[in-house]
């Protein structure tokens, strides 16, 4: 993931990691990174208390999506029966979208995922929904693999996407203070500084 998300985090500290092709590179863990927990509790939360991108449905079920870095639009990545499969799908979007800078969920994911070269959606929520059945533990069946990682519904992808965004406006007022409204000016003058009387104001117009 809210982050999220967010680069894409936004405390903490990064995590050194050796391997194929990502020596001595920094790699961002989200659980080195804690997530901010709003200051008013307005609803129930759904998001995973570790897992970025990730969040749990009625059913018991976990979902996935992507902000795209400067875009007010999200990526769908599907739903999936384990949160450890859609951390996975998550990890593949931020590699691709944001490359070193991705806050990821696993340090391996930097090298045993197959990260798209390319940013188009469709691509990458294939490389999602592959990282994610990679990673299938053994008790999920056939049928349900089959089932889950289908895509949604397009309304049920703005349904998602309306809650996050009704979340994130929620917790954005319940960590600022309160302000007072601007003042109203009207031809450079603020109303304070207009004598009542001064100020023409008519209600009403009419002759006998």
């Amino acid at each position: 993931m809210d982050h999220d998300s967010e680069a894409s985090c936004e405390t903490g500290y990064p995590t050194t990691v050796q391997s194929n092709g990502y020596s001595d590179e920094e790699v961002i863990l989200a659980s080195s990174r804690p997530k901010k927990r709003a200051g008013r509790r307005v609803f129930k939360e759904t998001r995973h208390p570790v897992y970025r991108g990730v969040r749990r449905r009625n059913n018991n079920k976990w979902v996935c999506e992507m902000r795209v870095p400067n875009n007010n639009s999200r990526i769908w990545l599907g739903t999936y029966p384990t949160p450890e499969m859609a951390a996975r799908a998550h990890d593949v979007a931020a590699l691709a979208l944001r490359g070193k800078s991705a806050c990821v969920n696993f340090a391996d994911s930097v090298w045993r995922l197959a990260v798209p070269d390319s940013t188009d959606a469709e691509e990458i929520r294939r490389a999602a929904v592959e990282a994610a059945e990679a990673f299938m533990g053994e008790d999920v069946s056939q049928q349900q693999r089959s089932e889950e990682v289908e895509e949604p519904p397009r309304l049920q992808q703005e349904e998602m996407s309306e809650v996050e965004e009704l979340h994130d406006l929620l917790l954005r007022i319940a960590n600022e203070p309160l302000m007072s409204p601007p003042p109203c000016v009207r031809d450079g003058r603020e109303w304070n500084d207009v004598e009542i009387f001064d100020a023409e104001i008519s209600l009403w117009s009419f002759s006998i």
